[in-house]
């Protein structure tokens, strides 16, 4: 059988059905484990474990990260598409590296209008 997702052949004791669907490990994870950037949860457990490392600011972060935070900066506001766009990551790729900026309490959504904007997160919004 065929993994639905990324075409991977894989021997049927292996398949993960997930909406009807079949799938490789490696894409079942990914398809049920999508990052949310409002979880109370993961913004206490980031925060707890930044401090136990002693980590601040974008100490910790991976590089394609650390590149969202600083476009963020450099730029004040911008659109989620705005962002993807300039550092050539797909929609999906980029909520993932939002949600790990959010969860860091370095970056939010502000919303003006009917538009939705990423920003950084200044020590008065904390």
């Amino acid at each position: 059988m065929f993994c639905e997702k990324c075409g991977a052949d894989i021997p049927e004791e292996e398949i993960f059905n997930h909406g009807g669907k079949n799938y490789c490990e490696d894409c079942y994870i990914e398809i049920i484990s999508v990052p949310q950037a409002c979880d109370p949860m993961a913004v206490r457990s980031a925060r707890l474990t930044r401090e136990r490392l002693g980590h601040q600011g974008t100490e910790g972060l991976l590089p394609i990260q650390k590149k969202v935070y600083n476009y963020l900066r450099e730029h004040g506001k911008a659109t989620r598409e705005q962002v993807a766009a300039e550092l050539g990551l797909e929609p999906k790729e980029l909520e993932k590296h939002f949600s790990v900026l959010r969860h860091c309490e370095l970056a939010k959504g502000l919303k003006e209008g009917n538009r939705i904007y990423l920003t950084v997160m200044d020590a008065a919004s904390k």
